[in-house]
């Protein structure tokens, strides 16, 4: 089924995006923390809090039918993450991020978005049968 192809594709994509910011994080927030303009202790927790996150999110896209309900949980959570950092680049949350800060936390948002989308269609494409 080339939908459940596609959902796959899309859940392992964003499992290995969110691991490498993870590890970027985790590892390097006392460096990142000035150009960025956000604490380092928000950083390193964001990092740290993204590893399990990937690892449930390339265990669902690495079965051969995703469980129907963990990848809609997954297209929730990404569209909220989306509007957390949308709003922490506003400074909604007494941060100041730099330029820099900013684009980074756009760029971020933006790719969870496109892996939001494409996840929600392709679950919208896959019958019911074709998923666990």
């Amino acid at each position: 089924m080339p939908n459940v192809r596609m959902l796959r594709l899309a859940l392992l994509g964003d499992a290995a995006a969110c691991a490498a910011c993870g590890l970027v994080l985790a590892a390097g927030a006392g460096a990142l923390a000035g150009p960025l303009g956000l604490p380092e202790p928000l950083l390193r927790w964001v990092g740290l809090g993204l590893l399990p996150w990937a690892a449930f999110v390339g265990l669902t896209g690495w079965a051969a039918s995703p469980w129907q309900r963990a990848a809609w949980a997954i297209v929730a959570l990404n569209a909220l993450w989306v509007l957390d950092s949308l709003l922490l680049a506003a400074g909604a949350f007494g941060l100041a991020p730099t330029g820099l800060g900013i684009a980074f936390i756009l760029a971020q948002a933006v790719m969870g978005a496109g892996f939001a989308v494409v996840q929600a269609l392709a679950l919208r494409r896959v019958p019911v049968e074709g998923l666990a």
